[in-house]
């Protein structure tokens, strides 16, 4: 890209405009913060020079009312050859120069008898000049003219480099400020050009492109940590699409198979009870394809959705005991010990029925999949921790169980460990279980028994 096209996109960004608008904000408040600081420069100033002219009349005014008309003179002579900045002009009644370093009475000051501003020039004949004075006149009585002034050129030239020091400041602090919000522009730019590159990626199908992490631990940095954490999501759920795909046509399509045949030998079949028997197996088939089907709109609702109306607070233990006391005559059929070890009753919020649901496939995968050691019976051991801010609900057994490196993948839909699918079942447990829980904020987590497989469902008591 050309620098002129770099520069105009950093002009145009936000991070600019903001920058822009905190300048331009700055310069309103700063040029009123000099303005009254220059004009309170000025006050002061003027107040100082009329104090000191205020307090020089009172003296001479009080040499004159002595009635010593040469004291006067005298006075004035030797404050005008002082050399300082005082000026005087003493004239008689007729208008005639007595003393003073002036060589008339300037005019604006004739003009305003309560005294003013004027020029002057020490050189010049008619008492003009460009130096710049204040002066006040003095009644002396006797018809007497007495202007006592002082020169205020210095504070003038003070007060102007002053100013020009003041908008000199605020112009350096001005390009800066436009500077910095260039170059944080510039930055900007740049991170959210790196976002935006790995979201061009991502969209062209590399979904294991990430956006990079400063390490800063700025906002960007989180927005970074944010999306990269929405993009693993996106990408497992990419995944399990894919695996579900792909298991769909083993798990539903050969008990489709298996129903289409079993209803054409059905039809090869002669007799009433023939008849009888194939649709009663069609509908068997079916009832498990609509089992199938309800649980993957289930497992679908509860990752796109949030807790409804229907949920409630309700005693978690209850709910177990209940479960576990349902699928005992299971268990026992089969030969295996279910124990239930549930010492707390703490209540959760959520929606009681899919607890319940959880819980169930929990026991009933323990009761299919785990089978008891050599020489030995199984024994299901259920059982509930009472956490500060959670409740553990754990499944156990004494079973093969399942291998560190397969225990994520069975958390997916149709996942299966069974390669001969033998036993019944859809791969769909384990999946309800982690939708259950992510629903409520909870988490599943498998772990070794030593032997067999233990599985916690943790839910928080505030969902």
């Amino acid at each position: 890209m050309a620098l002129p096209d770099r520069i105009s996109r950093a002009l145009s960004t936000t991070a600019f405009r903001v920058a822009a608008i905190t300048v331009a904000v700055y310069l309103v408040f700063s040029g009123t913060v000099i303005g009254l600081l220059l004009w309170q420069s000025n006050r002061v100033l003027t107040e100082q020079v009329l104090v000191t002219l205020g307090a020089e009349a009172d003296l001479l005014k009080a040499e004159a009312q002595s009635g010593d008309r040469d004291a006067i003179v005298r006075a004035v002579a030797t404050r005008s050859r002082a050399g300082g900045p005082g000026l005087y002009f003493l004239a008689d009644r007729t208008g005639r120069k007595l003393a003073g370093n002036l060589s008339r009475l300037p005019p604006e000051i004739a003009a305003h008898p309560t005294g003013g501003v004027f020029r002057y020039s020490a050189d010049a004949e008619d008492g003009s000049g460009d130096r710049l004075a204040v002066a006040i006149p003095v009644d002396i009585g006797a018809g007497a003219q007495l202007i006592v002034g002082r020169d205020v050129d210095e504070q003038r030239r003070f007060a102007g480099e002053m100013g020009t020091m003041y908008f000199l400041a605020l112009g350096i602090l001005t390009l800066g400020g436009l500077l910095a919000g260039f170059a944080a522009s510039r930055i900007a730019l740049k991170r959210v050009e790196t976002i935006n590159t790995a979201a061009r990626s991502i969209m062209a199908g590399d979904m294991s492109r990430r956006i990079a992490v400063s390490g800063t631990g700025d906002e960007y940095d989180g927005l970074a940590t944010n999306l990269n954490a929405m993009l693993e999501r996106i990408e497992a759920l990419m995944n399990g699409l894919r695996e579900v795909s792909d298991n769909i046509a083993h798990d539903l399509k050969t008990p489709l198979t298996r129903l289409r045949n079993s209803a054409e030998a059905a039809l090869r079949e002669r007799g009433e009870d023939a008849y009888r028997d194939g649709l009663e197996h069609t509908i068997e088939k079916a009832d498990e394809l609509i089992k199938t089907f309800n649980s993957l709109l289930l497992v679908a609702k509860l990752e796109a959705g949030a807790l409804d109306e229907n949920a409630e607070r309700f005693a978690v233990g209850h709910v177990v005991s209940d479960v576990a006391e349902l699928y005992e005559p299971v268990a026992e059929e089969r030969g295996m010990g279910l124990g239930v070890a549930i010492a707390a009753d703490p209540e959760i919020h959520g929606n009681r029925q899919l607890v319940v649901q959880a819980v169930a496939n929990l026991i009933e995968n323990a009761i299919k999949y785990s089978g008891g050691p050599v020489g030995g019976g199984t024994q299901i051991d259920i059982g509930l921790n009472d956490l500060p801010e959670a409740v553990e609900i754990c499944v156990a057994d004494n079973g093969p169980g399942i291998a560190p490196e397969d225990r994520e993948r069975v958390l997916k839909r149709f996942v299966r460990l069974e390669k001969s699918r033998t036993e019944p079942g859809t791969g769909l447990g384990l999946s309800l279980v982690q939708a259950v829980a992510r629903l409520h904020g909870g988490s599943v987590r498998l772990e070794d028994n030593q032997p067999g497989l233990r599985v916690v469902l943790t839910l928080p008591k505030r969902a």
